[in-house]
């Protein structure tokens, strides 16, 4: 009998994350899983390599411009929670850069006895002599903001400070910011999120700041910041309705708020004198109707005057997608993908219209991205090219001059005798959904790893992966990335399909990719593990709970799996949109059918299963690993559980403590899949 008819939780005790009985129960399920797991002769050894991987000197940093210098933030055995560094252009060439650390984490954090983990600086610009760093202790979403000084690589003496929080920061001047965090009691969204933001003075306490704008509690949040470039400041306020809408103002300065009018859907980017507008949804302007997945361009001041002159810069076709764009000073890269296939072209605005040009990309199977423009001040790029199988190599280019490549990456694992191949499995619609296999080249029935994701519009695009190549594909296994509905491979509709009542076509497709694989004789169910994590966490509850015949071994990471609480837990409520509100019984209806701890059958045979996730983790809550891990012991099924203290959603905060976490899953899944 499964829980779909029962109303009482009787594991909610399990969600309380600063109770003893709780952490009892996890040190007791840690100490279970990590006895029988490391235990294995060849786990050490593991270990070791894939950190050795992690910690490789010859990893090519990916550097971001800001003004002359290249900024990049390192991790190795030296510096495991890392250093924020930054070069010029003509130091990156060289084999050897001469690299300024402006922050050693490490010292940081020995200094002030706090476990900081990193998660990125907010630059002033132009000049970028400030900037604000954000820290979390552990991983953690929330963050604690601090004023630094670039210049003498220092905190500022009572500069701007923020406490723990989930806060956004934006530099109005050197003197001014604009702040969003927790103002208090009230001031956060159902999801956890800023509701409030404001704009303080240097020198003022926060609670003399001035408010610029309120959302509503059911908002996802608030933020605002404001374009420095010169001769087109704007400022600008977001409120983010859901997941997928927003609200754009322009705020003039006078602080009155003039509505940017385009769908709540459409992502907008403002470029200089250019407003760029991507569209989620149809939107019928005038005559014109234009297409979901759609890019558009317009002057931005025209268009906040009433002008509608839309020249449409991009039109899906059924095979084809808009993956992400990229401004440098001049011109427009999009990148798009063919069946998951990456493509560049360089649009340029002239008096006649946009000019079209290619950008070279590499080979059938490699992923081509631009990683870093600079577009205050030129038509520089970097840009990253490989595959599951190819190393990447870094190239720089300046748009109109050709590119050169400066970076190439080491070799991580032996490829000798592997192979990329593209398949098309038949959902149980009759849609064709793609998949990449990473294996042996004769194609030989052996131990396979199938990952998904398939949510939010996000895409699975090929990349080099040294985790996955030496501690699987290095051993004889094969690797499979499902390309399900739910993600954004071939843009808005292909994620539209599966979201809310829609859901359970995400699930059916990767069910007909894992039974595509055993059609095809790549592998057979008793040796086909699959692994995902966060939203890619829920589809591996589901296929334990739905299909479990299909699978010999389940690893979920960070997962979701309570759909019935998922919204009342830390940040839940922002992915309403994406999934259903619980509390409305018509997306209850559809959300019991396959929310896993509400699924879980005493009768059916499950493949052994492995959760892990992180106490840390404030955005998706360990309750649900903790609850589903009780319900499946409960249950009699074979179930291990690992619960990192640290990490936040990506259950590691080190490289140390990710080379622990991998080789856990690789050696819980080896054993059970090598037949």
């Amino acid at each position: 009998m499964t829980e779909t008819t029962s109303h009482v939780d009787r594991f909610l005790w399990l969600e309380d994350l600063g109770g003893e009985r709780p952490a009892a129960w996890v040190r007791e399920q840690n100490a279970q899983t990590i006895t029988t797991l490391t235990g294995n002769a060849s786990f050490p050894g593991l270990r070791t390599e894939l950190r050795q991987v992690l910690d490789a000197d010859d990893r090519i940093p990916l550097p971001h411009f800001r003004g002359e210098h290249l900024y990049d933030f390192w991790q190795d055995e030296a510096h495991p929670r890392g250093v924020w560094r930054r070069t010029t252009l003509e130091q990156y060439r060289r084999p050897k850069p001469d690299w300024q650390v402006l922050l050693d984490v490490d010292a940081l954090a020995a200094e002030e006895a706090e476990n900081w983990v990193w998660k990125g600086p907010t630059v002033l610009r132009p000049g970028y002599r400030r900037c604000l760093v954000s820290l979390s202790r552990g991983g953690s979403d929330a963050i604690v903001v601090r004023e630094f000084d670039l210049q003498d690589r220092v905190f500022v003496e009572d500069g701007f400070h923020l406490p723990e929080a989930k806060s956004s920061v934006g530099w109005i001047d050197l003197d001014h910011i604009y702040v969003a965090t927790d103002f208090g009691p009230g001031t956060l969204t159902d999801s956890g999120y800023p509701r409030i933001v404001k704009q303080w003075r240097r020198g003022t306490p926060l609670a003399e700041a001035v408010t610029v704008y309120q959302g509503h509690h059911e908002d996802i949040g608030v933020g605002a910041l404001r374009d420095p470039t010169a001769g087109f400041e704007r400022d600008l306020v977001i409120r983010g309705l859901d997941f997928y809408r927003n609200e754009t103002y322009l705020r003039t300065e006078g602080g009155d708020l003039i509505r940017i009018e385009v769908p709540d859907d459409a992502q907008i980017d403002i470029h200089r004198e250019w407003l760029l507008i991507r569209l989620r949804s149809a939107w019928t302007v005038g005559p014109t109707t234009y297409p979901a997945g759609a890019a558009l361009i317009t002057r931005f001041d025209e268009f906040l005057a009433g002008g509608r002159e839309l020249t449409v810069l991009f039109e899906p076709d059924p095979g084809t997608a808009l993956n992400h764009h990229y401004w440098t000073r001049n011109h427009l890269v999009l990148a798009m993908l063919s069946d998951v296939r990456s493509r560049l072209e360089v649009l340029t605005p002239t008096e006649t219209g946009w000019h079209r040009s290619p950008l070279a990309g590499g080979s059938e199977f490699d992923h081509t991205e631009i990683i870093s423009t600079n577009p205050d001040h030129t038509d520089e790029y970097l840009l990253s090219c490989g595959g599951f199988i190819r190393p990447t190599t870094l190239h720089y280019g300046r748009i109109g001059d050709g590119f050169e490549p400066v970076k190439q990456e080491p070799e991580l694992f032996a490829t000798t005798g592997l192979s990329v191949r593209q398949f098309f499995a038949t959902s149980a619609d009759g849609t064709q959904v793609p998949y990449f296999v990473v294996g042996p080249s004769d194609g030989s029935a052996g131990p396979t790893l199938l990952s998904g994701y398939g949510g939010f519009e996000l895409s699975r695009t090929p990349s080099y992966n040294g985790v996955i190549g030496r501690g699987w594909l290095a051993r004889g296994g094969t690797y499979v990335v499902a390309n399900i509905r739910g993600g954004g491979e071939y843009g808005p509709a292909w994620h539209r399909c599966a979201i809310r009542e829609n859901r359970p076509r995400a699930y059916e497709d990767f069910a007909a990719v894992a039974a595509d694989l055993v059609q095809r004789g790549i592998t057979v169910p008793s040796r086909l593990g699959i692994e995902g994590g966060s939203n890619g966490g829920l589809l591996m509850g589901v296929m334990l709970t739905r299909y479990p015949h299909l699978f010999g071994a389940v690893v979920a990471r960070v997962p979701l799996l309570d759909m019935r609480r998922y919204h009342k837990l830390l940040a839940g409520a922002s992915w309403m949109a994406e999934y259903g509100d619980p509390d409305d019984e018509a997306d209850w209806a559809y959300l019991r059918e396959y929310s896993p701890y509400h699924n879980v059958s005493e009768t059916t045979t499950y493949p052994p299963a492995l959760f892990v996730t992180s106490t840390r983790d404030d955005r998706v809550h360990p309750g649900h690993a903790r609850k589903m891990v009780a319900r499946l012991r409960e249950a009699g099924h074979d179930v291990s559980y690992y619960e990192n203290v640290e990490g936040g959603h990506g259950a590691a905060s080190d490289n140390a403590q990710l080379a622990f976490m991998w080789a856990l899953i690789l050696e819980f899944l080896w054993p059970r899949l090598r037949g």
